[in-house]
């Protein structure tokens, strides 16, 4: 099976102006999301060759109180091995280990996490991704450990660690009347493998021509 993906992408980071200027200068320093209700899992997020909704998404933590000064952070990102949400095998995948992580619950005796609409969306796009978090780092946790265990038996795997994992979204209204377009759709990638983040830059301005 053949991959032909590029291996390069171009990644935005809505964040502070403080976040962005830290991180230009010292790129190595770098925190990971880890909020419960993380669309896919912990890692660092990027809106891919996304600059507009990076800024979006900024304004809208600013508007909060959440951050003061809204700023974007470029970013070259290699995936790696990704588990591609785009890429219908690893849709499967995921079945298979929700299935798996919902079977534990029950010989448990708990309920799942569900996804849940944050307060004021209008939308209800079920934004806080509670279960989809949860899935996802059951799938990460259990491929690390099969692959520490095949190491501690073999001193070899066959298992593959995921380095980042990617996913698009559909979310807000319709773009125009009677659209099957959503004026929020994009793509998401996180990076849980900060290898894979090449280096960031700040975007320059785009210029207008006749």
């Amino acid at each position: 099976m053949y991959d032909i993906r590029p291996n390069s992408i171009i990644g935005f980071h809505g964040c502070d102006l403080s976040v962005r200027d830290h991180l230009i200068n010292n790129p190595n320093n770098i925190e990971i999301s880890r909020e419960p209700h993380d669309w896919l899992g912990h890692g660092m997020y990027f809106w891919e060759n996304n600059y507009t909704r990076a800024m979006e998404w900024a304004e809208q933590k600013a508007t909060r109180g959440k951050i003061k000064n809204p700023a974007v952070l470029g970013a070259i990102l290699q995936l790696g091995h990704c588990c591609d949400f785009l890429d219908s095998k690893y849709l499967r995948l995921i079945k298979q280990y929700h299935e798996m992580m919902k079977e534990g619950y029950e010989i448990a005796g708990k309920n799942l996490p569900q996804n849940i609409d944050a307060t004021g969306d209008r939308h209800h796009d079920k934004l806080l991704r509670i279960l989809d978090c949860a899935v996802i780092e059951y799938m990460h946790n259990r491929t690390i450990k099969l692959y520490n265990k095949e190491i501690a038996d073999n001193d070899f795997s066959t298992t593959k660690i995921f380095d980042s994992t990617r996913g698009v979204f559909t979310e807000g209204g319709p773009a125009f009347a009677g659209a099957g377009i959503l004026e929020k759709s994009h793509i998401q990638v996180c990076i849980r493998n900060m290898n894979c983040i090449k280096g960031f830059f700040i975007p320059r301005d785009e210029i207008s021509f006749p």
